[in-house]
């Protein structure tokens, strides 16, 4: 007979460990690229100690002259709290009770459930590594009968919860979204904020300025990251290039590429770029007779390649956007891997106060770093459809 313990149990024993290995290949190539390490939690904090520029006591001398003075390399402090990620499921008594005589019934309740999570925080932690910790999803434009008109539709999906702010003041909590037509950027509401001005915007519930510090973290960054001052350390910030269509080239891409590996020392081993953009180069090798190589990357996935270096297509990067990076200057700093959270009896479904459903809840606490943000770089400005939809090279 199926129980809520039954249950209770299959989430700890059986669930877990595949919803764990699920998170870590299936979110993207990027994340399935990088380092995943519990080194360096302090509390609630991740410090990262990393070293920048060279050892001074180097120098070259006369046979019997004096020896280089010594001269220790420079080296920054990097903390940032870590991220409280969540995602939850919730189980109506009804639905248990149901199946309580059925174990291939109940199976398929749970299977339902964890697919549905496995997707959801999948999506949201895809999104968030592209993202700048602020937690915005989009700019609202205006708003219309049933909704808003939006910036970009990119970072949303129906049935998200999300708030609505204005500047730093909430104007809007928990509002689902029931529709978006993504051609004409509409997103429906099950009920509409009050758009005031040019500054409301839309974040995941709850979630404001408490995201993971992505990509775009580097790049959007004017003031401190990771704890220290961007704007007096130049080395903290990556190199940028606004690319007008008609320059692009694959000697162009190279250039950039050189540029960055001889002002940090890094080595660029990832490319990640829009898909009008991954169109774009498609096109271009088309048009230049060059053979379209693939290579196989971690997690399993196969992309096509630019002198070895994989190139990924992304629906989180931006449009007009290609990332040049080395993914071993990236970690994810972690407690711990996804856990169910427990209450003091040890069980992880709980009943909701006042009501028949059951909720579970999977939880990790963690950040990204970036060792080294002078050795990633950024390419925008890039216009892929011409007036007749082609590609403009």
């Amino acid at each position: 007979m199926i129980t809520i313990e039954s249950a209770d149990s299959a989430l700890k024993n059986y669930y877990l460990g595949a919803v764990k290995e699920q998170l870590d290949t299936s979110v993207s190539p990027f994340f399935a690229a990088i380092h995943k390490s519990a080194a360096n939690v302090w509390g609630k904090n991740v410090v990262r100690t990393v070293r920048f520029g060279l050892n001074g006591g180097i120098g070259a001398g006369t046979e019997d002259g004096a020896l280089p003075n010594a001269s220790s390399g420079s080296y920054a402090n990097f903390v940032t709290p870590l991220k409280n990620l969540y995602g939850t499921i919730e189980i109506s008594d009804k639905a248990v009770r149901a199946s309580q005589n059925n174990e291939g019934a109940f199976v398929d309740l749970l299977n339902e459930e964890m697919e549905g999570l496995v997707r959801s925080s999948s999506f949201n932690f895809q999104r968030m590594l592209y993202g700048n910790g602020s937690g915005k999803l989009a700019k609202v434009k205006s708003a219309v009968t049933g909704g808003v008109k939006v910036d970009t539709t990119a970072n949303l999906a129906e049935g998200m919860l999300v708030d609505a702010y204005n500047g730093d003041t909430k104007i809007a909590s928990g509002i689902r979204i029931t529709g978006i037509d993504h051609t004409e950027k509409t997103v429906y509401l099950s009920s509409v904020p009050a758009v005031s001005g040019s500054n409301t915007f839309l974040t995941l519930q709850n979630s404001k300025d408490l995201e993971l510090t992505g990509i775009g973290a580097l790049f959007d960054n004017d003031g401190t990251l990771y704890g220290v001052d961007v704007s007096k350390n130049p080395w903290m910030k990556p190199y940028e290039k606004e690319l007008q269509i008609s320059n692009f080239n694959e000697q162009y891409l190279q250039e950039v590429i050189d540029e960055i590996e001889m002002r940090s020392g890094s080595k660029i081993n990832f490319i990640v770029c829009s898909f009008k953009v991954k169109r774009l180069i498609q096109e271009y090798y088309k048009n230049s007779k060059y053979s379209t190589d693939t290579v196989e990357i971690a997690g399993g996935y196969k992309a096509m390649s630019y002198n070895g270096i994989p190139i990924v297509a992304d629906r989180f990067c931006p449009e007009g956007t290609i990332y040049l990076l080395n993914t071993d200057d990236f970690c994810l700093h972690q407690l711990c891997d996804w856990q169910w959270l427990e209450g003091d009896d040890g069980k992880v479904i709980k009943q909701v106060a006042g009501k028949p459903v059951y909720t579970a809840t999977l939880v990790k606490y963690a950040d990204l770093i970036c060792t080294r943000p002078c050795g990633q770089g950024r390419i925008t400005g890039l216009v892929t459809d011409d007036d007749d939809g082609g590609i403009i090279l």
